[in-house]
């Protein structure tokens, strides 16, 4: 079912997909669960994919505001990877919301933010089928795991707004870089 998991407090991880919802909440991050088996091609093109799924968008875009969706392909064949992946992986902010819903490939969004006054740093690993929202002004950043592959549809109220707003601090800096295996997310350290 659910594949997202969200590791804090050292090595605990949630992958019930209520508890999930219940713990990103209070960080005005959205977790959502949509069918990908059967439902695109594996060699769909971003039209194909984006028409697929454009109740779930339009739905999106009354909630949030969002006027425009893109398909965002990743592989470890992309020109320049090192260079995009660079601006994924530095701590930083956006001025408008960062909204994935991941259609293929696997990724780990790290969230920087605040719980009962204190400073607390958790992962999110995603994967097809997954939506997260990470709200306007998160602290955050992202990396891909180690298949080095990721196709997401992305929303926008407007894609200058995305521009990353980086943060001189380096929290980033102490926390692996990727994610191995179907359940497991490498702490601290690692």
């Amino acid at each position: 079912m659910g594949s997202i998991t969200v590791c804090t407090d050292g090595d605990r991880k949630i992958d019930d997909v209520a508890e999930i919802r219940a713990f990103l909440e209070p960080f005005g991050i959205w977790y959502e669960r949509w069918d990908v088996a059967g439902r695109i091609g594996a060699d769909a093109t971003s039209e194909q994919i984006l028409e697929a799924y454009a109740p779930e968008i339009e739905r999106l875009k009354e909630r949030g505001g969002y006027v425009t969706a893109d398909v965002i392909d990743v592989t470890a064949a992309t020109p320049n990877l090192e260079t995009l992946l660079e601006k994924f992986r530095r701590e930083h902010t956006h001025a408008e919301d960062e909204v994935r819903f991941i259609v293929r490939g696997r990724g780990l969004f790290h969230i920087h933010g605040e719980r009962d006054g204190e400073s607390v740093v958790f992962a999110i690993r995603v994967e097809g089928g997954d939506l997260i929202n990470v709200p306007a002004g998160t602290r955050h950043w992202f990396n891909l795991c180690d298949e080095r592959d990721v196709r997401a549809i992305r929303l926008f109220v407007d894609p200058a707004g995305w521009t990353p707003e980086y943060l001189d601090d380096g929290v980033h800096a102490g926390y692996a870089p990727v994610c191995w295996g179907p359940t497991h997310i490498a702490g601290s350290g690692a």
